[in-house]
Parts: C-alpha cells; structure tokens; sequence
C-alpha cells in the first residue's frame, strides 16, 4: 500500500519569478502573482504551509487598467481617528506609489488566513526595471 507523504518545512524550495508589469493588465497579473507565492504550481503544495516562490515584479507604474478604472477605482486609507477616512483614484495612486496597486491586488487574491502576510512578504515591487535581485533570479 502506497502512503501520501506530507512536505515538511526544511524540504520546502523557494524558486525566484520574475515579472515584467510593462503593459500588462493588473487583475490577471496580480491572479498570477498570487498563485506563484501560494505554491499552487507545485506538486509539494499543501495549503496549511508557505510553499510557495518568491516574486519580483518590475514596472510596476506601467501596469494597465482596463475600462475607465484610472478615475474610477478608489484606494481608502483610514488613520483610524473620526473623519480621517482617505480616498485616492488609481490615477493618483499611480503617480505616488504604484507600488499599492498591484500589492493591494495580489493580497485580495491570497486566503484571508495567517499566511497573507507571510506570503505577501515573499513579494518585492519595484516602479521601474532596476532591481536588487539580480543574483538570486535563474537566467534561462
């Protein structure tokens, strides 16, 4: 009789994916992002675990919204103080950090549990094509 054999944490492998942002729509990329830092492109993927990759996006400021979401879709931030409550179109947010809008996508798509964060932490933004990761990126 075979027995399936549960992943532990040491045997995990954290591959490194780089993704160019340049004239890509930010819905389908960020449901792409999200599956690579769950793991669930891996045979080894168990969902109680982080098993999943490490994500570098570039261009982050030349993502593309679809429709007439550049004036219409609004960011919220609250300070938590009465009256403070914060709102942004996804033009402006793009001018001052395009880092938000595909951060804020990828953590709608991850499971609202106590991975989101230790997951989203696997997840490196940058505006434009420089990058530190050099290094740890597999050129094929």
């Amino acid at each position: 009789m075979k027995v399936t054999r549960a992943i532990t944490k040491k045997e995990v492998v954290q591959n490194w994916h780089l993704i160019d942002a340049d004239g890509k729509v930010l819905g389908s990329t960020a449901a792409q992002i999200s599956h690579l830092l769950m793991g669930k492109h891996k045979a080894t993927y168990v969902p109680y675990m982080n098993s999943g990759d490490k994500v570098v996006v570039i261009n982050s400021a030349k993502i593309v919204l679809t429709g007439n979401k550049d004036n219409a879709k609004l960011y919220r931030s609250h300070s938590g103080y009465v009256g403070n409550l914060r709102t942004h179109t996804a033009a402006q947010v793009r001018k001052s950090n395009p880092n938000r809008m595909i951060r804020e996508a990828v953590k709608g798509m991850l499971p609202k549990n106590r991975l989101r964060d230790v997951r989203l932490a696997d997840l490196y933004i940058y505006p434009d094509a420089e990058h530190p990761h050099q290094g740890q990126l597999k050129t094929i």
